[in-house]
């Protein structure tokens, strides 16, 4: 029988935060046993395929056991934290005193009514209705009446004993035959998949409470009391550590990896590139730092070209799709969901901007203010690096010229920005220093052919050299 303290343990197991993660690395740990923790409290930072993101506890109650250290690979469904959630004021219910022969045997349940298994649901019992509450004398304390009159009498059943028979008589059999809950609890029970006539009830009068189900459906005692891993101890280098540092590939960078060969040799690379003066479009960005409507915003060219990206999708919507291998099919996207390429500690995530092509240029701003704050805080979420159609990444903020990058899987097309530079340029018939960038677009050959990713780039191109197209071509 599993006893009040242990069906009071609630084990809290990694959950999946993203889509079809298998598996997550515990960073750090915010609580230790025999703290407090209230629902909704982050106990812990763990760090998946695709990010870094903090667990929060679902109920309240005293912090057990932590069953892993910090550092931790644990496969998603694996109990990570035990939280006894009776709060130490419940004690373990006293074992019912048996009804003796004195008392009349309770109504045989119906045929259909069976104990079940924990999560088969209760089977279907009989149309009795509960009985109306009324003056009842508990079964227990009726029991005993009448077996103390056995006991002192011989056998003999005096009429204070015959008085409280028929009570026993009309309690028993409710009491066993449905047991008492209210309807939300019921569901609850049902959703659970928990038998309400094996929970052990904590509320006034015998009845089930919600928190009682929550125990009953709670795993087996056997995980609480199981030890915590033994750490194996740490292998021998076989490597000269002097001269090496291995580090182990997981998280955002074993993820980027796999993502990266998948596609590269999936999906039939093809990168255009074109060097374009940008200068006017600096100049714009300066301005747009003075503007009233930009105040507080985060602006610089990187804006200006995602705007221009934005307007040459529009102009040429089948860039915008995904290639459907199991079906056979060309997705086409009627929405840009933007992705901008992030370095962070941990390895490259790419996040995105939902419904990009919907955004002003100020709530496009400020999405982008938000989408890199949040990188370098290593908070960005799971929900925010899935969908992604087309991608931007910026590496021209290391100085680089221009690069070929790998697309992200699903998506049909990325964008690389090389460093903005002054070089000599022919500008109206003279070499002048001009502002001038040289811009790369892979893109997959199933989809996007020669012509119209060129038709692409060079509409990006001709935007950023000339910025007031972000108005006639609007």
């Amino acid at each position: 029988m599993t006893t009040m303290t242990e069906a009071s343990v609630r084990e809290f197991k990694m959950p999946d935060v993203g889509e079809g993660l298998t598996e997550a690395e515990i960073l750090k740990w915010y609580v230790q046993p025999g703290d407090t923790v209230t629902d909704g409290q982050v106990v812990c930072e763990v760090e998946t395929a695709k990010a870094a993101v903090e667990l929060p506890i679902p109920y309240d109650g005293v912090v057990r056991e932590l069953h892993f250290p910090e550092g931790t690979t644990v496969d998603v469904g694996t109990s990570i934290i035990a939280v006894d959630v009776s709060g130490g004021a419940a004690a373990p219910a006293p074992e019912a005193a048996p009804v003796t022969s004195a008392a009349p045997e309770p109504e045989k349940k119906p045929e259909g009514r069976q104990p079940v298994l924990v999560g088969y649901g209760v089977a279907a019992s009989s149309t009795k209705r509960r009985p109306r509450k009324g003056p009842q004398i508990p079964v227990q304390e009726a029991s005993a009446a009448i077996q103390s009159e056995l006991n002192g009498h011989g056998g003999a059943v005096t009429e204070a004993a015959q008085a409280v028979a028929p009570a026993v008589q009309a309690v028993a059999p409710a009491v066993q035959e449905r047991p008492l809950a209210k309807p939300p609890v019921r569901k609850l029970a049902k959703d659970l998949g928990v038998d309400l006539t094996t929970v052990v009830p904590s509320g006034p009068d015998g009845i089930i409470t919600r928190e009682d189900v929550h125990a009953a459906a709670a795993p087996a005692p056997e995980v609480v009391a199981a030890p915590a891993p033994v750490q194996a101890p740490a292998p021998v280098p076989t490597y000269d550590t002097a001269r090496e540092t291995r580090v182990p590939v997981k998280g955002v960078r074993k993820a980027t990896a796999a993502a990266m060969v998948g596609s590269a040799f999936t999906a039939p690379h093809v990168t255009e590139f074109v060097t374009v003066d940008v200068t006017r479009t600096m100049k714009l960005v300066e301005e747009l730092k003075q503007d009233k409507e930009m105040a507080g915003l985060r602006v610089n060219p990187l804006l200006l070209i995602a705007k221009a990206l934005l307007v040459a999708i529009r102009r040429n919507p089948e860039v915008n799709a995904s290639w459907d291998e199991a079906n056979q099919e060309i997705v086409l996207k009627h929405y840009v969901n933007l992705g901008i390429a992030a370095a962070t500690p941990r390895g490259l995530i790419v996040p995105n901007i939902k419904d990009a092509h919907t955004k002003t240029l100020p709530q496009l701003a400020q999405s982008l203010g938000e989408l890199v704050s949040t990188a370098r805080d290593g908070k960005t979420s799971p929900a925010a690096m899935q969908g992604g159609t087309v991608t931007i990444t910026n590496v021209g903020v290391f100085g680089v010229d221009t690069g070929t990058p790998i697309l992200n899987p699903g998506e049909s097309a990325i964008l690389a920005v090389g460093a903005i530079k002054l070089q000599p340029w022919v500008h109206k018939g003279k070499v002048k220093p001009r502002q001038v960038t040289t811009l790369a677009l892979s893109f997959d050959h199933r989809l996007v052919d020669g012509e119209l990713g060129s038709k692409v780039l060079a509409d990006v191109a001709a935007i950023l050299e000339q910025p007031k197209r972000l108005i006639t071509w609007a």
